[in-house]
């Protein structure tokens, strides 16, 4: 009976050690210097709870594994709750056992701290929709076991860190929506990335190396130049990409009308060229490849496609009869206006637009065949006027 006593006892002291258990005074002091740094905005009472009298532990947003902080989320995750405001204090650096850091949407300013590449247990970094601005630490890069990085929606106007094409374990890197300039750093072979999103920014240059198992590629909305047809062949994984609304040039490969994408955003570019997909039907849901330089024959290979947008290009010849008929079967747009089109393999009266389908073939070299609303862009005139339209001249 004595031994089962002492037992006890001890089983007692060991728990009420563990749930008296002190965090680490490092932890404690970065904690402290975080909060002075942040308040809440008007309607937010995400700090209420850190009282430094009690355990930092029990705070709304801080996660411990014993006497370390291992997850810190700062301010109220639920929609439409207001953030935080403040800056971001570098004493974040001394929480080196940190696994992930997050921030909802806010408005924290100044810069992301270098120090946060002292945290070499991070995995996770979303910081998305505040106002930091300066550089991209290029220390985080460093990492080794980081493998998201979001710090879209922000202010950042450096250039992309070579050191995070080279990040270990980085599968996401979302950077998207900031002021980020320069050209873009090669990623290797070997590189563990399957999402890159870096559209709405300042970028330049051409389309470097991308690793093989990339799944996920947004560029749009920067000044990119050049060809893509040495990179983009060897993404076989890729299932979206958008390359809009930059300087790219050359042919559009085949081979991404291979791929199992949900759309294929290609639009405002300088591509030029015929389009040639494989034999195979594209089943891609949303083509987009307007306002590019694109001529030769319409595919009809494009006629299982959701929603195609090949207007404003320099397509000539007659529309095929099995991309028109794709409005019957499936298809839900199809945007020619703006090219040089001179006609339609089938007669109006053989195909039946549904209800909701959109089809604009509006100046082209035909007056055209359907009485169809077209977008306000497409302009008022149903025809190019006669000395644009090589046929038609005598």
């Amino acid at each position: 009976m004595g031994w089962r006593r002492f037992m006890t006892a001890a089983v007692l002291v060991v728990c009420l050690r563990a749930a008296t258990a002190i965090l680490d005074p490092v932890d404690f002091l970065a904690l402290q210097a975080v909060r002075k740094g942040l308040e809440d905005m008007p309607g937010s009472d995400f700090f209420s709870s850190w009282d430094f009298t009690d355990d930092p532990c029990a705070f709304t947003g801080v996660f411990c594994a014993g006497e370390r902080v291992v997850t810190l989320a700062l301010g109220d995750p639920r929609a439409g709750a207001p953030g935080l405001v403040g800056r971001l204090d570098p004493a974040l650096g001394r929480l080196d056992a940190l696994a992930e850091l997050s921030l909802v949407p806010g408005r924290v300013s100044g810069p992301i701290p270098d120090a946060l590449s002292d945290c070499s247990d991070l995995r996770f970094v979303a910081l998305s929709k505040n106002l930091f601005s300066g550089a991209v630490p290029p220390g985080l890069g460093g990492l080794p076991r980081l493998r998201t990085l979001d710090l879209s929606y922000n202010l950042l106007s450096s250039s992309v860190p070579a050191s995070l094409a080279s990040a270990p374990a980085l599968s996401n890197l979302i950077l998207c929506h900031n002021q980020l300039s320069g050209s873009l750093p090669p990623f290797p072979p070997s590189s563990s990335l399957l999402r890159l999103d870096l559209k709405h920014n300042q970028l330049s240059g051409p389309l470097p190396p991308l690793p093989p198992r990339l799944q996920y590629l947004a560029l749009g909305s920067n000044s990119l130049t050049g060809r893509v047809d040495s990179v983009l062949p060897s993404l076989a994984q890729l299932n979206f990409l958008d390359l809009s609304s930059n300087l790219l040039e050359g042919p559009i490969p085949g081979a991404v009308f291979t791929l199992q994408l949900a759309a294929l955003q290609l639009q405002r570019n300088a591509f030029s060229g015929p389009v040639t997909p494989p034999q195979d039907d594209v089943v891609i849901p949303v083509v987009d490849l307007s306002y590019n330089r694109l001529w030769g024959a319409v595919p009809p290979q494009l006629a299982a496609v959701g929603r195609l947008y090949l207007n404003n290009n320099r397509f000539t010849g007659e529309v095929p009869s099995r991309l028109v008929q794709g409005l019957s079967n499936g298809m839900q747009l199809l945007y020619l206006q703006h090219n040089f089109l001179t006609g339609i393999e089938i007669g109006p009266a053989a195909v039946a637009l549904p209800a909701g389908a959109s089809l604009c073939l509006q100046y082209n070299c035909m007056v055209p065949p359907f009485d169809t609303p077209c977008p306000l862009k497409a302009g008022s005139q149903r025809m190019r006027p006669l000395d644009q339209c090589p046929e038609w001249r005598d």
